[in-house]
Parts: C-alpha cells; sequence; structure tokens
C-alpha cells in the first residue's frame, strides 16, 4: 500500500493516511475525490479493518459500483465485494428490513416510489373532500417530503411555522394529509424513499441497543458528496459515528448547489463543531481537470461568496487560455454562435462533437440550440433529460394545434380531449372510438353528429362532449384570420392548459411553465421572424406545425452510437467534465434565477452553479448572453448576469461586438458610442446590476427607405440577427427589400416594413 501511496499528492496522500478521529475533506473540483475515497478504503482494510466493518455512502449506485471496482483493483475484488457500500437508502433499506419488527413494521415492506406516493396523496385529498386545484397532489406529496427531510413528524409539523405558512397559502389541511398518509403508509406495510431515513433515524433514536449494535459494526463511516446530504441524512451519520468519530466526510462546499432537493450547506459548513473529539480539516486543491487560467477564474468567481471554508484550488496544467465573453443580440444569434464556434473548434482541433456540452440554467433554454444544430446537422443529445419538443406540456400543446387544424387526426385528439380534465372518461372515449370503427369515420365526425351515428352516452356527458367540439370548432374559424402566435396563444389560455401548468410552484411545475414559456416565444420569433423576411403568407398555425414536424423528426439525430454535443442544465453536468464548455444565457432573471434573488443565501447558491459550470471545462469556457429574448410572447431586454461582473476582468476576454442599448430599448436612435474598451465597458458598474432589470424592448419604428439613410454599404444593427451589413437595396415603399450579411446569422433578406434594426454606419 505504501508502493500505491506513492501514487497520491501530498494533499490526496495526508487524507488517506489519517484515521485517528473525525476527518473533514474539502475537495475541490477535479482535485480526485474519488481516487481519494478509494486509495482511503483501500488503506483501511491495509491497516486491519474487516471489509464489513466499512461502510462507505454514496448519493448514486454507479458512483458505489464504480468505488467498488476501483477498491477491488487495489486490495482484491473478493474482499472489495465485502464491502458495506450503496446509497444512503439502499443501506438503510437493508437496515430496516432486519429491524423491522422493533419499529411496527413487517420485513417484507413495500417501498412505494413517487408515483405511488402521489397517487396515495392524490386519494387522502380526495377522501378529505378537498379541492385539489388548492391542494395540488404533487405539491402537497413534495412538502411532506420535504418535511420528513427535517425530520418533521406530523405532530411537530402541527405546531410549526410549516403549518403557519400552510395557513397563509389557504392550505391549512396539509398537516391533516400528511397524518393520513403516514397511517395510511403504516396501514399497508409499506415506506417511501424518504421514510427509509426516517425509520431509521427513529429506529436508532429510540432504541439505542439497535445503534449501538451498528456502531460496533460499523467502525469506519465515510460519505461521499456531504456537501449535498439533507438534515435527516447528517444525523444518521451522527448516530452512527459520535460515539468513536471514526468518519470522514467528504465533498466541496463550493459545489453545494442542491437545496432544491433539501441539501443543507452548513451540514459541510459546519461539521467541524460538530464532534467532541476535534475535526481535521484536509483540502485537495489541486486540480488535474482544466487549464490554469480556467481554474483561476472559477477562483475569482467563488471567492465573493462570505460562506465558505476559503481554498486555493491551482492547476498544474498548461496555463490555456482565458474564459471568453461572447454578447449575442439575441437567443438566435447566440446559438447562431455556438454552433459556429463548435464547427471551428472541431475543425481547428479535430474534435470530435462528444467533447463539447451546452449548460444552461434551465431545460427551457435548450430550444433555440436544438433548432440551430439541426439546421447546422450538429449531432446532439439533451443529456438526463428530454429533448424540447418531446416534454409532456409541449406535445400537448401540439397536440391541441394539431386537432385544430386536423380534427381527423385521431392520436392528437385522444391526447387532449380529457386534458384538462372536462369530464371526458376513458369509457366515453372508448364508446366514441368503437362508435367510429362500426361506422369507417373519424372520431370527430362522430363527436360532430352523436346522434346520428347513435352514440349511447348521458345527457350531461354529450353536453360535455358539445362543449369540447364548440372550443375546437371555435379556434378552427380563426386558423386564416390570425397568424400563428397570436391563434396559439389564445388556444394555450382558453384551453385550461396554461392555468393547469400555473397552479403549482414545485420546481417540477415550474419547469413547465419555462418550457411552455419559452414554446411561446418560439412561436413569437417563428411569426416575426417570417414576416421580416417577406413571408407573411406562411405564419399560420399550418405553417408552424410543419416547421415543428421538421424538429421532431427523430431520424434527424443520426446514428445512436455516434458522437454528439451534450445539452444539459448545470445541475445535471455536476460530475461530468468536458473539453469545450458552452456556459449559455448569462443574464438577470435567468441566471441567477429570479427565484433565488430574494436572500443572499439562495444568491451564493446561484453563483456556486456558475462555478461548477465553470468547472466541468477542460481547455475552453465560452460564456455567452442574449440583449433580447421572446418571453412571455413579448420581445424583452435583460442585462448581463450580475455574476460576469465577479469573474476577474484580466481572465475574462469579451469577444466581438457588444450589443449597444439602441438594439433592445429602441430603433432610431443615434449609434452607440463610447470610447471605454468593450471589455471595460461590459464589466465596468456592477452597481446597476445588483438587482434583476427586465424591460420589455418598445415596438420598433417603421423603417422606411430614405428616411433612415439605409444605402448599400449600411451597417446595421439588428434586433435578432446582431451586426450585419447592407449588400443590396431592391422595391420602394411596403416592398422594400434588403440583402444583408450578417456577421455570425449568414446573409438574410428583410422586409425593411418589418425589419427591426438601427443604422450604425
Amino acid at each position: 500500500m505504501t508502493t500505491l501511496l506513492s501514487d497520491l499528492n501530498p494533499g490526496q496522500r495526508a487524507a488517506v493516511e489519517y484515521c485517528n478521529g473525525p476527518q473533514l475533506v474539502i475537495a475541490g473540483a477535479g482535485s480526485g475525490k474519488t481516487r481519494v475515497l478509494t486509495y482511503k478504503i483501500a488503506y483501511l482494510l491495509e491497516q486491519g479493518f474487516q471489509p464489513w466493518n466499512i461502510l462507505a455512502l454514496t448519493f448514486t449506485n454507479k458512483a458505489a459500483r464504480e468505488m467498488k471496482e476501483r477498491i477491488g483493483r487495489l486490495v482484491g475484488q473478493e474482499r472489495a465485494q465485502r464491502l458495506v457500500m450503496g446509497t444512503f437508502h439502499s443501506v438503510f433499506a437493508r437496515i430496516l428490513r432486519a429491524e423491522a419488527d422493533k419499529i411496527g413494521f413487517n420485513s417484507n415492506f413495500t417501498i412505494y416510489d413517487q408515483t405511488d406516493a402521489r397517487s396515495l396523496v392524490k386519494n387522502i385529498i380526495k377522501e378529505m373532500q378537498l379541492d385539489d386545484k388548492v391542494y395540488k397532489p404533487s405539491s402537497v406529496a413534495d412538502r411532506i417530503s420535504m418535511a420528513k427531510n427535517h425530520l418533521l413528524m406530523p405532530t411537530a409539523y402541527e405546531q410549526s411555522t410549516w403549518a403557519v405558512d400552510d395557513v397563509q397559502h389557504k392550505r391549512p389541511q396539509v398537516s391533516h394529509i400528511y397524518n393520513r398518509y403516514i397511517e395510511r403508509c403504516r396501514q399497508a406495510n409499506a415506506m417511501d424513499f424518504d421514510d427509509l431515513l426516517v425509520q431509521t433515524y427513529l429506529l436508532f433514536r429510540q432504541h439505542d441497543d439497535v445503534r449501538r449494535k451498528y456502531v460496533e459494526r460499523f467502525r469506519y463511516v465515510l460519505v461521499d458528496e456531504y456537501q449535498d446530504t439533507n438534515y435527516a441524512q447528517q444525523e444518521i451519520v451522527l448516530q452512527l459515528t459520535l460515539d468513536d468519530g471514526h468518519v470522514c466526510v467528504v465533498g466541496d462546499d463550493a459545489q453545494s448547489i442542491y437545496s432544491f432537493r433539501g441539501a443543507n450547506i452548513d451540514n459541510i459548513l459546519d461539521f467541524q463543531q460538530k464532534y467532541p473529539q476535534g475535526t481535521r480539516l484536509f483540502k485537495l486543491e489541486q486540480n488535474y481537470r482544466s487549464t490554469q487560467l480556467i481554474v483561476e477564474a472559477a477562483n475569482s468567481l467563488i471567492r465573493k461568496n462570505e460562506r465558505q471554508i476559503r481554498k486555493d484550488v491551482f492547476s498544474e496544467n498548461e496555463q490555456g487560455e482565458r474564459l471568453t465573453l461572447k454578447p449575442a443580440y439575441s437567443d438566435k444569434e447566440e446559438a447562431i454562435i455556438v454552433c459556429n464556434d463548435i464547427k471551428r473548434i472541431r475543425r481547428q482541433e479535430h474534435a470530435e462533437y462528444s467533447d463539447f456540452a451546452i449548460l444552461y440554467r434551465t431545460n427551457a433554454q435548450s430550444r433555440s440550440f436544438e433548432e440551430q444544430m439541426r439546421k447546422d446537422a450538429i449531432p446532439y443529445r439533451i443529456y438526463g433529460g428530454l429533448s424540447f419538443y418531446q416534454r409532456k406540456e409541449i406535445k400537448d400543446v401540439i397536440a391541441y394545434f394539431r386537432t385544430v387544424t386536423n380534427p381527423d387526426d385521431e392520436e392528437a385528439l385522444r391526447r387532449i380531449i380529457n386534458y384538462p380534465a372536462r369530464g371526458i372518461g376513458d369509457t366515453t372515449v372508448s364508446k366514441i372510438v368503437e362508435t367510429a370503427n362500426l361506422h369507417s369515420v373519424s372520431l370527430w365526425t362522430v363527436i360532430q353528429q352523436p346522434v346520428v351515428f347513435g352514440l349511447q352516452l348521458s345527457k350531461g356527458t354529450l353536453t360535455k362532449l358539445g362543449n369540447f367540439q364548440s372550443l375546437i370548432e371555435g379556434w378552427r374559424q380563426r386558423i386564416e384570420q390570425e397568424d400563428a402566435y397570436v391563434l396559439g396563444h389564445a388556444i394555450i389560455m382558453e384551453s385550461g392548459i396554461s392555468k393547469d401548468i400555473y397552479s403549482s410552484s414545485n420546481p417540477e411545475d415550474v419547469s413547465r411553465q419555462e418550457n411552455l414559456e419559452e414554446f411561446l416565444g418560439g412561436m413569437q420569433d417563428f411569426v416575426e421572424g417570417r414576416r421580416e423576411e417577406g413571408m407573411e403568407n406562411e405564419i399560420l398555425l399550418t405553417d408552424f406545425l410543419q416547421e415543428v414536424a421538421l424538429l421532431t423528426d427523430l431520424d434527424s439525430e443520426g446514428d445512436a452510437d455516434q458522437p454528439k454535443v451534450s445539452l444539459m442544465t448545470v445541475h445535471a453536468a455536476k460530475g461530468l467534465e468536458f473539453p469545450t464548455v458552452f456556459v449559455v444565457g448569462l443574464e438577470e432573471n435567468i441566471f441567477p434565477s429570479p427565484m433565488c434573488t430574494g436572500s443572499m443565501r439562495e444568491l451564493e447558491e446561484e453563483r456556486r452553479l456558475l462555478y461548477v459550470a465553470i468547472t466541468r471545462a477542460e481547455k475552453h469556457c465560452v460564456l455567452t448572453c442574449a440583449q433580447n429574448r421572446f418571453r412571455y410572447g413579448r420581445m424583452e431586454y435583460d442585462t448581463p448576469s450580475r455574476f460576469i461582473n465577479d469573474i476577474d476582468p484580466a481572465l475574462l476576454r469579451v469577444e466581438g461586438d457588444r450589443p449597444s442599448p439602441a438594439a433592445g430599448r429602441g430603433y432610431g436612435r443615434p449609434p452607440y458610442q463610447n470610447p471605454r474598451p468593450v471589455a471595460t465597458q461590459f464589466l465596468a458598474d456592477p452597481k446597476p446590476r445588483l438587482t434583476p432589470v427586465r424591460h420589455e424592448s418598445p415596438a420598433p419604428k417603421s423603417t422606411v427607405l430614405g428616411s433612415m439613410g439605409l444605402r448599400e454599404g449600411s451597417v446595421i444593427e439588428h434586433q435578432r440577427f446582431g451586426i450585419g451589413t447592407v449588400e443590396r437595396i431592391e422595391g420602394s415603399g411596403e416592398n422594400a427589400k434588403a440583402t444583408v450579411a450578417f456577421k455570425n446569422a449568414g446573409t438574410k433578406q428583410l422586409l425593411l416594413k418589418f425589419a427591426k434594426y438601427t443604422i450604425i454606419g
């Protein structure tokens, strides 16, 4: 083992060799955390610990498997297989099955997944005759889950501030639902995932003899990713290790980004005060992943956080290049810039597509990049999620659009006939299908004339079916009169989809809301873009559906085994690394999220999230921000993220033309001029960005040929396409067109009466 330890750097080796008491290992990004855990467990085995006396807790089964395999290569697979290693939930489930009788369960208890738990909550709400619009099952289930993570049982919950908050939000019965939920789980001999923690804690607290048995068995406890533990997990670790202090926790407070799942950064920040024996702190500060300048830039960012365990991460890799900031005029140009960079770097460095990752704050941001990569034939995959147009809420909306444009579309009709719920259940649909098949007509034909086709339904159900039919017909009459955005927006609002999606504020529903807003923005962009390019006769809902059909053609994604660019949220990227990383959408109201700027604690987590994003990069890290985005059905102007100012300007290169205020706030103004260097312009004066700023872009004045001095050779600043040079002007008056070569977006022909630009040269 001494020979093997020679493979470790001094910091890693010191952390491995110390086994005399509580130990906190702060592992900076790319510093070999897994390597230290692996070698430490192998070292413990060499020091005389038996495999079954070592408990290693991880957050994923994959991490446990990989660690066990690595340990097996060091000490032999047979010894490694006898280690007690796995996720908190899997290890504690085994303990609970062995000790189930102590807490009133049978050892064959069922484990409810999230779907089971939500279904039970839904049934309880129904039995209590509560309004499921107020007591939304998913939100109540999430509330119960979070209470359990804080070890807050029903009796204590009723007396807590949580119950007061429930009353303020007009849902005072949550504590009673919680109590019934606990009772029903016990009656069913079932535990949900949170119970695996709660019941283990209660088992050890109420039966000290059982706790001591496991303290004696697990003579050494190791915990991976300690910054991600919740209150319940921390308390169980303390129950097992306070007696002798044989515990090693490894993590990085600078990468604590999961508070929405219950993770509590205080666990790692306050760990050293928990043990009376005194805790030794070890820091792994050498980054083996990234170039020196990427590491220094990430350090300069995270130093702005007040609550942290200070460390000085360094790299001995090549110096590399500075971070690059590429401001864009719009989300469309942002996507073009990123795709152009991918093609350039791939060509210059002979890189694979799998060497690139695009990281964003919210899932909804994938849309513009997906669309551009399909246009550029760049293969990609959505890591840990669905492609934008495959997400349920988007497919639901598209099914409505398909039904409105072609009501004979059976698959679309069946998807939306009872969504949102309107009392047309499966039994009714089955009767419609049977009748349609009997007469060899479409479902819609039967719905239009139920009496003619002998559809056997009650009067009340026929009324509901008639209301649905009238709703669809009302929209159908507007297809030729309204553009895709206007009609699409009306369908989303009038169908009840918007109300359903906005009925909750839990993270899952917020993500659905963001996707819906992005979809509407995409529709608006589709309509305005076609108008501007002289395609005003191709902006109807049918035209939009044709465009979407091309985007959702799964065959265009190519061979499943070929290298692909990875698209993902920053949360999903934790633990991964790529030679080139693009961190996109660095604007106020996106990154940081507007929901996370209400307190210093939340804002610091957002800054840690950007730190995680930057430290995924090995060689190149490119930051982008867009000045204009279609959101909430209109073009909006956002300021760059405050976090850009937190990065040392010496480590950040600003590339390209910075969008001027004129491009986002109005047109026909004098060109934006400022003698300061562009980097200084962009990074100076941080104070105005301390609070989120969102402005709606005023409607631009129509550009009339001549009055604005537009001519061949003019340089314009376009709201969506950025800087371009006018190559040709043709036509006059309402039909005037200009052919413009844009720096990033290529050559476009613009119908000037709709074009949104300002002349800057």
